[in-house]
């Protein structure tokens, strides 16, 4: 157990598969970059239906307001709406992880 609290958060995004994949060579910088999904489909998968379910809104409000207000920035940015939700997804596996390191119950307020 001690080792899995010396685990980084950035190790936990490339564990999940939901690091950006960067496109390079030599000068060449690809304008389209997706998620890496190097790892855990099933990880990632949980992880987005998750998201989908957070943002979700039930007799108009919401599923998880952090998550629902992130993807709402995110799509008023102009990004697209799955795009929107890997950010929700991304955002949801730091909490996970913060909750987790800190030993903490989940407060939405």
């Amino acid at each position: 157990m001690k080792a899995l609290m010396k685990l980084s958060e950035n190790f936990n995004l490339n564990f999940a598969g939901l690091d950006p994949s960067v496109y390079e060579s030599g000068k060449f910088r690809s304008t389209h970059n997706s998620i890496s999904k190097r790892s855990s489909t099933h990880l990632r998968k949980a992880l987005y239906q998750a998201a989908s379910a957070g943002i979700r809104k039930t007799n108009e409000v919401p599923n998880n307001p952090i998550l629902y207000n992130y993807y709402s920035k995110k799509v008023n940015e102009g990004k697209a709406k799955k795009v929107a939700i890997i950010a929700a997804a991304h955002k949801l596996l730091r909490i996970i992880y913060g909750v987790w390191k800190n030993d903490e119950s989940f407060r939405i307020n």
